[in-house]
C-alpha cells in the first residue's frame, strides 16, 4: 500500500480568544494570561487567536482593560507565533456598519500593535461587506481569512460554498475558514464540505467549530482526511460544552499519522495544569455554568447557536413565559425563513431569536418589531441568501424602499467627528477606534482610566513630599 503523504495538520488555540467567550462570558482578563505565554509560545502553534470578537467590548466595559494595552502585551509576549483577531467585516467588532474609513483605520492599528491573522466574517455571508477589510488588511501585508458562516437551509448546496470560496480567493483572501459557530457540521457532511471547497479554490482551509452539539473532535477527524489544514482547539480546561474540541486530544487523535502536529504533550499537559485553577474558580463562582458543558443535541434540531439558547431563556424568564420556550424553539426557523434564510451568527442570531420570543409572547407574529429586525427587512444589513417573505417584509416596513447596494456605500466618512467628539479623552491614537466602536463604555472607560491615573500621580506625589519634607 503506498505510503500517504505526511502533512501535519495545524492547530488555531482559542483559549484567549474564543474558549472564555464561549464557556467565561469572555471575562479573562489579560493579568490571567500573561504568566503563561511563554510556554504556548513554545508549542509551534500555526496561531493563537487572542483578540476581536468580544474580548474588545468586554475589556471595556467588564475588566476596565485597555483592549489595544493586552493586544501590545500579548505580542511582546509570544515571539515567535502569530497572533490571530476575529473581525466582523463591516461591522468591526460592533454591531452596526461602520463607514469605510473607520475598518481601514482599525485594520491597520490592529496590524501596527501586533495582529498577524485578521478572520473576517459577515453575518449574512454577503461578500460586499468584507471587501474593505481585506483590502486593508492586504494594503497592511496582513494575512487576510475570510470565514464562511456555516448553516443549513434549501440555498446552501455544496455548489453555493463551492461558487462563494472562489468568489473570496478573487477578492485576495489568503485563506478561507468555515466557521460553524453553531456546531451544526457533522462528521461525513465536513469531508464533503471540504471536497467541494477544494475544488472551488485553492485556498487553504481552516475549520472552526464549536463542541455544543457533541460531533466536533469527529467532524475535525473526518475534514482533516478530506484535506483541511488548519483546525480551532482549545487546551482540554476550556474546551468542550459550547467552547472547542480540547487541543491535546486532536493533537493525539493525529499521532503517527500522516497528520501529526508533532506537538509536545507534556507542554501541553503544562499549560492545561496552568489554566485548571482558571477553570475551577469559574466553576465555584457560578461564572462557568456547567449546563454550557454538556451536549446539546437540539442544537441540530433547531440549528440555534449554544449562546443563542441560553439567550432565549432568559428573554423568557424576564417576560415570565419559560414555558413557551418550545414554542419559541419552533418559530425561529420560520422566522429564518421569513428573514431570507440567514446564518445563525453575532448579529443575526440576536435579532432571529427576539423577534422570534416576541411573535410567541405577543400571540400575533410581527406585532412588535424591533428596530433590528427593521434594519434587517430595508437591507441595511446585506443582502440574505434567499429572499424575504414579501408579506412580513411589507408587514414590517410598510412603504418604505430597501436599498440594495452595499450598505457602507450610504455612509460618509466618520474618523473626523469620532476624533472631535473623543478628543477630550484621547491618551493615544486607537482611543477614537475604541470611541467610535462603543462610544458610552469606552467613555466610562477614560473616565476611569483617567481616576487611576490620578490616583496613582497623587500617591506618587505625596511620597515625594515625604522623602523630601520642605
Amino acid at each position: 500500500m503506498a505510503e500517504i503523504e505526511k502533512r501535519p495538520v495545524k492547530i488555531v488555540e482559542t483559549v484567549l480568544r474564543d474558549a472564555h467567550q464561549s464557556l467565561l462570558a469572555t471575562r479573562m482578563s489579560t493579568e490571567q494570561m500573561l504568566p503563561i505565554i511563554e510556554k504556548m509560545d513554545k508549542v509551534g502553534y500555526h496561531a493563537v487567536e487572542c483578540w476581536g470578537g468580544a474580548t474588545f467590548d468586554a475589556s471595556l466595559r467588564f475588566l476596565k482593560e485597555d483592549p489595544w494595552e493586552r493586544l501590545r502585551k500579548l505580542r511582546d509576549g509570544f515571539k515567535n507565533t502569530k497572533l490571530q483577531m476575529l473581525f466582523r467585516g463591516q461591522n468591526i467588532l460592533g454591531y452596526n456598519h461602520y463607514a469605510d474609513d473607520v475598518v481601514e483605520y482599525f485594520v491597520q492599528k490592529s496590524i501596527s500593535n501586533g495582529i498577524d491573522i485578521i478572520r473576517i466574517f459577515d453575518c449574512l455571508n454577503d461578500i460586499r461587506n468584507l471587501e474593505t477589510a481585506v483590502k486593508a488588511t492586504n494594503k497592511e501585508k496582513g494575512h487576510a481569512q475570510i470565514a464562511l458562516c456555516y448553516t443549513l437551509g434549501d440555498a446552501y448546496t455544496l455548489d453555493y460554498w463551492k461558487d462563494i470560496a472562489k468568489r473570496i480567493e478573487d477578492m485576495g483572501a489568503d485563506s478561507l475558514c468555515i466557521k460553524d459557530m453553531a456546531g451544526l457540521l457533522t462528521p461525513y457532511k465536513a469531508a464533503e464540505l471540504v471536497q467541494a471547497l477544494k475544488e472551488g479554490t485553492s485556498l487553504p482551509i481552516d475549520l472552526h467549530t464549536h463542541y455544543t452539539s457533541g460531533v466536533a473532535s469527529m467532524t475535525y477527524l473526518k475534514a482533516v482526511e478530506a484535506g483541511c489544514e488548519i483546525i480551532d482547539c482549545a487546551i482540554s480546561p476550556l474546551a468542550l460544552g459550547t467552547s472547542q474540541p480540547a487541543t491535546e486530544v486532536m493533537v493525539e487523535t493525529f499521532r503517527g499519522t500522516p497528520y501529526d502536529t508533532g506537538y509536545d504533550q507534556t507542554l501541553l499537559a503544562e499549560i492545561a495544569d496552568y489554566f485548571q485553577p482558571v477553570r475551577d474558580e469559574a466553576l465555584k463562582s457560578g461564572l462557568l455554568n456547567p449546563k454550557v458543558l454538556g451536549v446539546n443535541i437540539k442544537t441540530l434540531q433547531y440549528q440555534v447557536p449554544g449562546g443563542m439558547l441560553s439567550n432565549l431563556v432568559s428573554q423568557l424568564k424576564e417576560a415570565g413565559q419559560e414555558d413557551k420556550y418550545r414554542q419559541v424553539l419552533e418559530e425561529i426557523p420560520r422566522v429564518r425563513k421569513d428573514f431570507g434564510e440567514p446564518p445563525l451568527v453575532t448579529p443575526s442570531s440576536q435579532i432571529v431569536g427576539t423577534q422570534a420570543v416576541l411573535n410567541v409572547i405577543m400571540g400575533e407574529r410581527y406585532k412588535m418589531v424591533p428596530k433590528e429586525s427593521k434594519k434587517i427587512m430595508l437591507g441595511e444589513f446585506g443582502q440574505t441568501v434567499k429572499p424575504f417573505n414579501p408579506e412580513v417584509q411589507k408587514k414590517i416596513i410598510g412603504d418604505e424602499t430597501p436599498i440594495t447596494c452595499r450598505p457602507a456605500d450610504l455612509l460618509k466618512p466618520q474618523l473626523p467627528q469620532f476624533e472631535k467628539e473623543c478628543a477630550q479623552w484621547k491618551q493615544q491614537e486607537e482611543d477614537v477606534l475604541s470611541y467610535a466602536l462603543f462610544p458610552a463604555v469606552a467613555k466610562e472607560f477614560f473616565q476611569y482610566r483617567e481616576a487611576q491615573q490620578t490616583k496613582v500621580d497623587g500617591a506618587a506625589a505625596d511620597k515625594e513630599s515625604k522623602a523630601y519634607p520642605v
